[in-house]
């Protein structure tokens, strides 16, 4: 645990009272503080009681509190304050969150016997961040490196350890996250790329990219790597350069070379480069790293490669570390092979972009889709169907997908058991099935992870024969 500083002997407000609010509650107190903690919901509140909290209402104990720590979920600003939330900002009460927190309670007066000061890398965009954190965490293992992973990955802020000497940090940050925490200050920090999410909590694009880019303004961290196959990256990077021969930003691309002289780390047709003042001092053979299949993971691991390499990682090192990934959960997962028929689990493509990627990172697809299909329908995926032999659609909204895939050939196959069989049953070598639903879960399953699940359980079986 990381306890708390700079608020001991006073009282300060917890809102939420999830994961990151009750690890924030034992942080707090486990710093000096009084946290008077509230949820709307009773089974919370009983929980949080249950630990030896104290529930009170905030809205009567605003006067008294130092701040308020408000969790990710919670609105802010739009499309409207939470009521205990737009309390604080009337009475003056500081909002924060455990990033906050965490950022301005982990170096401690003991890093000065320290050989080497701990550090932080901080990811943070739209897509791939999950992927690129478990890549610089493994990566780091791999190098023999102390290191721990947390935020929306891994353990809360607040839970992890205090740092050993020399260790790294590894946070993957949400937009949530990054809008409201009053400090970010990482060594390191990570934009992955951007494109339209969350865009009723920021009011559009124009905040959801002012909410990231707090992460890059607030503090200013020693190395800024930045992807910039989107405008906001391009501009984003600029921003932060004062040159070209700047070294304080690592530009990231896999749409083409980046142009000037500065330190750059590209990706085309699966092979990695990294370039320095104009020469190449660095590269990667991707195309065989299975955990890392497709132009998106390909993004994800000149990422990490960027991050690593800002810590002076080797690349050799780095590459052994690729090679080792497995990939995560539900993220373009390698589940096995049985009669040269490969499964993969990409349960959490629950939108049309990221089902997009999936569908371009592998050939002879016999794809599995369907779930609680989403505004604007999937007819957008029909140019990234090329490498579809069969779709099996499953769910709410099979039948509607099927009106929408062309002149793809599919099958109404309704639950996951019945899809994986015959695309099993119909599979020739070299086929890949491929859940990627482009749809959320909500109709079949609580969540895209036991959706996943289900996938996995009956791939399983299939493996067994």
């Amino acid at each position: 645990m990381i306890p708390v500083q700079g608020y001991e002997g006073r009282k300060v407000g917890v809102l939420g009272l999830g994961r990151s609010g009750l690890a924030a509650a034992a942080a707090l107190e486990a710093g000096g503080a009084e946290a008077l903690l509230w949820d709307d919901s009773q089974e919370a509140r009983d929980a949080a009681e249950g630990r030896g909290f104290t529930v009170t209402k905030l809205t009567r104990d605003m006067d008294e509190l130092a701040a308020l720590i408000v969790s990710p979920g919670i609105p802010h600003l739009y499309p409207a304050p939470n009521p205990v939330i737009e309390a604080a900002l009337r009475a003056g009460v500081p909002v924060d969150n455990d990033i906050g927190l965490f950022f301005r309670s982990f170096a401690t007066p003991e890093w000065s016997e320290l050989d080497v000061t701990p550090k932080v890398i901080a990811v943070t965009g739209s897509n791939g961040k999950s992927t690129t954190s478990a890549l610089i965490h493994h990566c780091l293992e791999v190098a023999g490196k102390p290191c721990q992973l947390a935020g929306n990955i891994g353990r809360g802020v607040l839970d992890i350890d205090p740092a050993h000497d020399g260790e790294v940090v590894v946070l993957e940050l949400s937009s949530y996250q990054t809008d409201l925490a009053r400090s970010l200050t990482p060594d390191v920090a990570v934009f992955t790329n951007l494109s339209e999410d969350h865009l009723d909590r920021h009011a559009g694009m124009g905040g959801y990219f002012a909410a990231k880019r707090r992460l890059f303004a607030e503090g200013g961290p020693d190395r800024a790597v930045i992807g910039v196959d989107e405008a906001e990256g391009l501009y984003l990077a600029n921003q932060l350069s004062e040159g070209m021969v700047d070294d304080q930003v690592i530009r990231v691309s896999v749409t083409g070379k980046v142009g000037g002289m500065g330190w750059n780390v590209t990706a085309k047709k699966g092979f990695l480069a990294e370039r320095r003042k104009g020469k190449q001092i660095g590269s990667i053979d991707l195309r065989e790293m299975r955990g890392l299949p497709g132009r998106h993971n390909h993004q994800n691991a000149c990422a990490a490669y960027a991050a690593l390499r800002s810590l002076g990682i080797a690349p050799r090192v780095i590459e052994k570390g690729f090679e080792s990934f497995g990939g995560l959960p539900h993220r373009s997962q390698h589940l096995g092979e049985k009669d040269g028929v490969t499964f993969v689990n990409d349960s959490k493509a629950t939108n049309v972009d990221s089902a997009a990627q999936a569908l371009q990172a592998f050939q002879n697809i016999r794809w599995i889709a369907g779930g609680l299909g989403k505004e604007g329908g999937i007819s957008s995926l029909v140019p990234h169907l090329d490498s579809v032999k069969k779709a099996y659609l499953i769910g709410h909204s099979a039948r509607d997908f099927a009106l929408e895939i062309s002149d793809t050939d599919y099958a109404i196959c309704e639950v996951m058991e019945r899809a994986v069989e015959q695309a099993f049953e119909e599979a020739e070598p070299g086929d890949t099935i491929l859940l990627a639903p482009a749809a959320a879960s909500f109709d079949q399953y609580p969540n895209f992870e036991l959706r996943g699940d289900a996938f996995a359980a009956e791939v399983k079986k299939i493996l067994a024969r």
